[in-house]
């Protein structure tokens, strides 16, 4: 199956989300803390890998990435 450019575009964004999601989680200091964060991010993607709704694929990205940030003010929080 090939991709519209929507689909392409869609899809790179969820990889580059996935991507800073799995770089963030390394920056976690507790190995327990980051397996189980790898898990979560892994099942929750996975678990959405066959969305085809544009706009729950949109919502899903936007949840994704305010999950991201609060993540990164965390571990900032932590290091400070």
């Amino acid at each position: 199956t090939s991709l519209s450019p929507s689909q392409f575009l869609r899809r790179q964004q969820v990889l580059q989300l996935y991507r800073k999601i799995l770089r963030a989680i390394r920056e976690v200091p507790a190995e327990a803390d980051r397996n189980y964060l790898k898990d979560w991010a892994r099942d929750e993607f996975r678990r959405n890998k066959d969305a085809t709704e544009e706009d729950a694929i949109r919502m899903m990205i936007t949840q994704g990435n305010m999950q991201l940030q609060e993540l990164q003010r965390t571990l900032k929080l932590a290091k400070s």
